[in-house]
């Protein structure tokens, strides 16, 4: 096989997006051969601009019994993510998942006991992870070479969004067509960057205040504290209210700290590990010598087309996955104990009561109401991140 037969589920911004790039030959190792949205506008673009050999289907469960596809990504309403990929896999077929995994951790952990079972691949478009500056931090973070992590800061607020954009659909912005609000749509790349860096944290006490800047239903501004299992701390605020936002990323360590702000990496160096001066210094207020320097990447962020590439590379040669799709429920299982702790106005600690998550969605689920505002016209909704 020199190029995987693809199927894409869902054909909306970042569907549309994915088929392009494959038709316009940026992913030689896939083949598109078939697309399904339920939107009649969708299909007709499809129609209309991907070329005439890619079959169009209406469901994506017709996509997924035809026969035509060894692999399918997954580009729908979040809620569908999970039912999709089990579908896949008891037909056979290899999974490429946009994000988030799912909207609650129980469903997503079905998803991955049916992907552990068909013994078939399952990623995630986990395109961040492409980006040279979050993959110097990983292994900067994660080499110990600078000792354990004390603290975690991400300020994320560069996601401004107007009330136009959560009209543009029916099902945007509420409980039971998305499961969320900024965690869920604009946060999971940030959420997963987060524990890939960092680690999981064990303990989270949040406050998620929903419609604060907006007219909707679910979260649109958030700070979270977390606790980590060797003692450190951090803090996580996002909001799509700011403007201008910031994104800043620093991870504090025993031995120097790590920025990232404005695209750009810093590290600070220390020659002594700060717990060692800070426990046995005769100085009072003894400072260390501290070395700044901008670090150096490769520069390389394929993002979409990256991960793509690396999926259709894994099922051609074998290379290792960029973001396995069993690693999904990490940054959902963040997203989860922020929202739960906010829910009950309490500290959450993992593992999470994926019951008594599930009850409080529900909860919300049931008192959502669609927005009659929405609309089947497709408008320019492709995120930054």
């Amino acid at each position: 096989m020199t190029q995987v037969r693809f199927g894409i589920i869902g054909i909306g911004n970042m569907g549309s997006a994915h088929a392009t790039s494959i038709t316009g030959g940026q992913v030689p190792e896939l083949q598109l051969v078939a697309v399904a949205d339920r939107r009649a506008s969708r299909r007709q673009w499809a129609a209309e601009t991907l070329p005439a050999d890619v079959t169009v289907f209406e469901e994506g469960t017709d996509l997924i019994a035809s026969g035509l596809v060894d692999a399918v990504l997954i580009a729908v309403p979040h809620y569908q993510h999970p039912e999709l990929a089990e579908d896949a896999f008891a037909h056979g077929l290899h999974v490429l998942s946009e994000k988030p995994a799912g909207v609650y951790t129980k469903q997503v952990r079905e998803e991955n006991a049916a992907a552990a079972k068909s013994g078939l691949t399952f990623a995630m478009m986990f395109n961040q992870r492409t980006n040279s500056v979050y993959r110097k931090m990983h292994d900067i973070v994660q080499g110990g070479e600078y000792g354990a992590i004390m603290r975690v800061n991400w300020i994320i607020t560069d996601w401004f969004r107007t009330q136009a954009y959560y009209d543009s659909g029916d099902w945007r912005g509420t409980w039971n067509g998305e499961g969320g609000g900024v965690l869920l749509n604009q946060c999971p790349h940030q959420l997963d960057l987060l524990q890939w860096i960092c680690g999981m944290p064990s303990e989270i006490q949040a406050f998620a205040q929903n419609g604060h800047w907006h007219d909707i239903e679910v979260e649109d501004d958030v700070t979270a504290y977390l606790k980590y299992p060797n003692g450190a701390t951090g803090v996580f605020v996002t909001s799509t209210g700011d403007y201008p936002g910031t994104n800043r990323f620093e991870v504090t360590m025993e031995r120097g700290k790590i920025v990232c702000d404005g695209g750009r990496l810093t590290l600070f160096r220390l020659d002594e590990n700060i717990r060692e001066v800070c426990q046995h210094s005769e100085q009072a207020f003894a400072r260390p010598v501290v070395h700044a320097e901008l670090v150096e990447t490769d520069g390389s962020n394929p993002q979409h087309v990256g991960i793509l590439r690396n999926f259709g590379q894994h099922l051609l040669t074998g290379a290792p996955l960029i973001a396995r799709g069993e690693e999904g429920i990490n940054g959902l299982t963040v997203s989860n104990m922020i929202h739960l702790s906010s829910w009950l106005g309490r500290p959450v600690t993992a593992p999470i009561d994926e019951d008594l998550f599930l009850a409080e969605l529900n909860k919300r689920r049931a008192a959502s109401q669609a927005k009659k505002t929405g609309s089947d016209v497709a408008i320019d909704l492709t995120d930054t991140y």
